[in-house]
């Protein structure tokens, strides 16, 4: 009887306990839901953490409690916590693989994927079905730069199911960094997977997927035979052609080669067949992504010329919209509808006016210059434009179809977990400008997936700033502005200052008007951060070559100076000259060719911006990080840039690719 009078009250507080970290794990699940918005998922975390301390002050040494509680450290960034809480859930009971898998991320966070990997597999040998630590073991290689073997383990996971947002973006960074020699079935396979799924990156993994089509149409071999009606049911090139930029000289020779089977096969039948239909529409999609800058021969011109005439008789004789739509595909192949002379015609439909199957290819060559064409309206910056002719307006770039997945956080958790600065005196909305933002994407990113910010995004390319305020309208984001340099200066005039200041692409030679240094030092008050990258692009020798043949004989930025330009590369790509330039992707769109060879960034702008922060009076260096995303001792880069800044004859910072915030410190 005593016995059991003495058990009661312990079997009451262990069920207490299992009640409080059922609940503690839901508000976990909650706290991790990525439908969730941040705040609710700060909030779930908050009342995760409360249910715990509840639970663990009643069994301080409940091993699940414990290692629960590391997970919401980590998540806090509280890394030293939380690797002492795991380690303490251990030493309760080491048989416990959810503490291995949390133990390697922890290292993975902490920058140790090699440590990463020996905790994920001792997790694996307790439970060799823990999708978390198999995947932890594919990070862990992915990180350690073993790509090939990290692809494999992604494979995998897709093929038991387990479909999680970070196999996929694990795997398309795997992806883009793969060299594929050859191609079979497994490989094409994946290409596909990736290819099928609407909400992925698909910008990131052109590489790849061209490299399996050149291996897979056998593109090394000059005599190979293309047949069109295979090339049109290849599910693997039409969805390639519909999502991505194939930086293959090759492939881009195979999608010349195809437009121009359709073509001739249609000045044959006069009929454009049905089953050619989808491949026409995806080359047409694909020949706007690099800004048409896919050469044609003169007949092919000819002929696209004579259909222009004729959709332009139809629309003024009022055909029916039926009688239009194989013209306008073949029309598309080889330049914008927006810049035919029959494109007000076509205003008098609505984009869901037109069969579902085209609506894609109309949006991108007609609708959507449209708007941008309205937004370009706003800015000053327009009246550049109108002396030029509608084809060599300049194309927005780089191309991107979706925001790369992350999880919705706030930039003053950022702040305080990446940087370690405090962050209680901050307001409740943090302003953050990027300076350089192309087309938009990062910029978009940050305002879409940062709930604290408003974002002042600006550029020089007008085109870039209509893509992108396009972008963030069909996003629904109201808390991003798109600027020239013009009012990004006057607002910064005006005296509003930032609190975080991101420079992407620096300014061309050609905006004289603006100091980069000068805008970032009004700009910044105390505590204002800077992060920039002392990388550059745009240096390789065939680059500097061009642009000492373009100077030589004062050729002017035109979409026919640009082909032109690219015809000199391609025709002599075996030179050693070339390689590099042929590897990177802005070579294959010309809004790229014109970025690199008619507005080159100035480099001078970063070093003096460097020498800016140099004074350690005014300035801290909070982080560096190499281009692997490794984080570097601060003390060797701090005297690299002191040093240059003061004349010394050390390697320059300038290009050697590292990412490195600064905070002002008065």
């Amino acid at each position: 009887m005593y016995a059991q009078h003495q058990s009661q009250p312990s079997t009451v507080r262990q069920a207490q306990v299992a009640r409080l970290l059922l609940e503690a794990n839901a508000a976990y699940s909650e706290s991790n839901n990525p439908e969730s918005r941040n705040i609710r998922r700060v909030l779930a975390r908050e009342e995760c953490r409360r249910l715990l301390t509840e639970a663990l002050t009643l069994e301080p040494a409940n091993a699940a409690g414990l290692g629960l509680l590391g997970r919401v450290e980590m998540d806090d960034g509280m890394l030293e916590r939380a690797q002492a809480l795991f380690t303490a859930s251990l030493a309760q009971n080491p048989d416990q693989p959810q503490q291995y898998t949390n133990l390697g991320y922890w290292a993975l966070k902490s920058e140790r994927p090699a440590l990463a990997e020996q905790y994920f597999q001792q997790a694996l040998e307790l439970d060799r079905q823990s999708a978390a630590a198999f995947c932890g073991v594919a990070h862990a290689k992915r990180q350690q730069g073993q790509f090939d073997v990290a692809f494999l383990h992604y494979r995998k996971l897709l093929q038991l199911g387990v479909e999680w947002a970070s196999v996929y973006s694990g795997m398309l960074v795997c992806a883009e960094n793969l060299k594929v020699s050859r191609t079979d079935a497994e490989l094409a396979g994946d290409a596909l997977a990736l290819l099928r799924r609407d909400d992925l990156p698909h910008q990131q993994i052109g590489r790849f997927v061209a490299a399996v089509i050149h291996h897979g149409y056998g593109l090394d071999n000059p005599d190979a035979a293309i047949d069109l009606d295979v090339a049109a049911n290849d599910e693997l090139l039409l969805l390639a052609l519909q999502k991505t930029l194939m930086p293959d000289p090759a492939v881009e020779e195979l999608v010349v080669g195809l437009r121009r089977a359709i073509l001739a096969e249609v000045a044959t039948t006069a009929e454009l067949r049905d089953e050619l239909q989808s491949l026409a529409m995806a080359i047409g999609r694909y020949a706007d992504r690099t800004g048409y800058a896919l050469a044609a021969q003169d007949d092919e011109d000819n002929l696209v010329a004579a259909i222009n005439d004729s959709l332009q008789a139809q629309i003024s004789m009022a055909e029916p919209m039926d009688d239009l739509v194989g013209s306008l595909i073949l029309s598309a192949m080889y330049g914008a509808l927006f810049h035919q002379t029959f494109a007000a015609g076509l205003g008098q439909w609505n984009l869901v006016d037109w069969p579902l199957g085209l609506q894609a290819l109309m949006a991108t060559s007609y609708y959507d210059r449209a708007t941008e064409e309205a937004i370009k309206q706003n800015f000053d910056e327009k009246t550049a434009e109108l002396c030029l002719d509608k084809v060599d307006v300049p194309q927005a770039w780089p191309s991107w179809a979706h925001l790369a997945y992350r999880n919705e956080t706030s930039l003053k958790a950022l702040i305080a977990s990446e940087l370690k600065l405090p962050v209680d005196t901050l307001p409740d909305t943090l302003r953050l400008m990027i300076c350089g933002a192309e087309s938009g994407q990062r910029a978009l990113e940050l305002a879409h997936y940062l709930d604290d910010v408003e974002v002042v995004a600006v550029d020089e390319s007008l085109a870039n700033i209509a893509k992108a305020t396009r972008r963030a309208e069909e996003l629904g984001l109201t808390n991003i502005v798109f600027w020239p340099w013009s009012i990004a200066q006057r607002f910064v005039a005006d005296g509003h200052k930032v609190h975080w200041l991101e420079v992407g692409r620096l300014p061309s030679k050609a905006m004289t008007q603006v100091s980069l240094p000068a805008l970032v030092n009004s700009a910044c008050a105390g505590g204002s951060v800077i992060h920039m990258h002392t990388g550059l692009a745009e240096q390789t020798p065939g680059d500097r070559q061009l642009r000492a043949l373009i100077a030589d004989h004062k050729l002017a930025p035109t979409r026919t100076n640009l082909r032109r330009l690219r015809r000199i590369v391609l025709n002599n790509r075996q030179d050693p000259v070339w390689q590099d330039l042929l590897a990177d992707s802005d070579f294959y769109g010309l809004g790229g060719c014109q970025d690199r060879w008619f507005r080159p960034q100035d480099t001078d702008q970063l070093a003096q911006l460097l020498a800016m922060v140099s004074n350690e009076v005014e300035w801290k260096l909070l982080k560096a990080r190499d281009s692997d995303g490794h984080s570097l001792a601060t003390g060797p880069v701090q005297r690299q840039i002191q040093a240059e800044a003061l004349g010394s004859e050390v390697q320059s910072l300038v290009g050697q690719n590292l990412s490195v915030y600064f905070v002002r410190r008065r």
